[in-house]
């Protein structure tokens, strides 16, 4: 395709002399009529290998490596092989008398600058855009490889909490332990093969907030006023998989403990291309929690995901507000 291009520009500037000459026959005398074809014909094939040589050649290995005076020798060179040129083929296809050395000499100049300047305007454009290329894909693959670092961060931060419920609940031999294990073992399943894809059915994310929030209630019974509401949820909409259970997670590791009267409300639509995702708990502004190396790991870890995925697509409003911390998402889903 790009070969094709070139070949019509070629074409459509060096037909232009034919299309705008004037009708009178003011041409210079030739041997005959094939000649002047002939002699146009060469001086085109000039210009032609001029320009890629200039482009592909003397740009990258001479002016890019600052070799100036070499390029401007090189250019020297060819200007006189191009005056030789002329002269050859004007007394091969043309009347030699008719030969005016002035005019060739200012008309081949004229011509020279132009094809380098074009060849020169050519290559740089073309340098820029492909180093653009390599940018943006060395800026793509740095985004992966930095959404893997962080989705890897959820699971372990995750399951460290996961399997502290599990604890709690062989201490208390409780008799829900198996269902208990069940549930983790839906949710590794949904780690191990649903989280390593790009995207995931919004379904199959509600289905794992649904089986981490089980374990949550089997862990804390009564002692938790927990609301949960997945409501209008439309069909064949797709999120980025484990996004938004670090919220969650947030709700109840800082929502229950040292708290009177614990509760947890969570509510999530999905239509009309919109997701709307709250998550508000109850914590004791009182109480000075002695953190870990893995606090904060689960809302920082989002916010950059969420930065990096979705950008001004998605609206995040995280609110303390008279003992009540509040985490709204919005998230256009197409």
């Amino acid at each position: 395709m790009i070969v094709l291009l070139h070949i019509a520009a070629w074409v459509l500037l060096f037909s232009l002399p034919y299309l705008l000459r004037p009708s009178s026959n003011a041409s210079p005398p030739r041997k005959d009529p094939s000649s002047g074809n002939l002699f146009s014909f060469f001086m085109d094939l000039s210009w032609v290998g001029l320009f890629y040589l200039n482009a592909l050649v003397m740009i990258p290995r001479l002016v890019y490596k600052k070799k100036y005076w070499s390029f401007g020798l090189v250019l020297i060179l060819i200007f006189g092989w191009l005056i030789t040129q002329t002269w050859i083929l004007f007394r091969l296809f043309m009347n030699p008398a008719a030969y005016n050395i002035r005019i060739h000499l200012v008309f081949t100049f004229f011509i020279f600058l132009f094809i380098l300047a074009s060849s020169t305007a050519y290559q740089m454009i073309r340098d820029r855009i492909r180093a653009e290329q390599l940018a943006k894909e060395k800026e793509n693959e740095n985004l992966k490889t930095e959404l893997s670092l962080l989705r890897s961060q959820v699971s372990p931060h995750f399951m460290f909490n996961v399997l502290n419920n599990m604890v709690a609940l062989a201490r208390k031999k409780s008799d829900e332990l198996e269902s208990s294990l069940i549930k983790l073992s839906s949710l590794m399943r949904y780690m191990l093969y649903e989280a390593d894809e790009e995207k995931v059915p919004l379904d199959k994310e509600i289905e794992y907030l649904q089986s981490y929030i089980d374990l949550q209630k089997q862990r804390f019974g009564q002692k938790l006023n927990l609301k949960v509401a997945f409501k209008h949820i439309d069909n064949n909409y797709e999120i980025e998989p484990m996004l938004l259970i670090p919220f969650v997670e947030n709700a109840f590791k800082h929502g229950t403990g040292w708290i009177q009267d614990p509760e947890i409300d969570i509510e999530l639509t999905g239509r009309q291309n919109m997701l709307q995702f709250m998550v508000r708990n109850k914590f004791n502004n009182h109480f000075q929690e002695v953190k870990d190396k893995t606090s904060g790991i689960g809302l920082a870890n989002v916010k950059r995901r969420l930065n990096l995925l979705y950008g001004e697509n998605h609206t995040l409003l995280i609110e303390k507000n008279h003992d009540w911390f509040t985490a709204s998402l919005r998230l256009n889903l197409h």
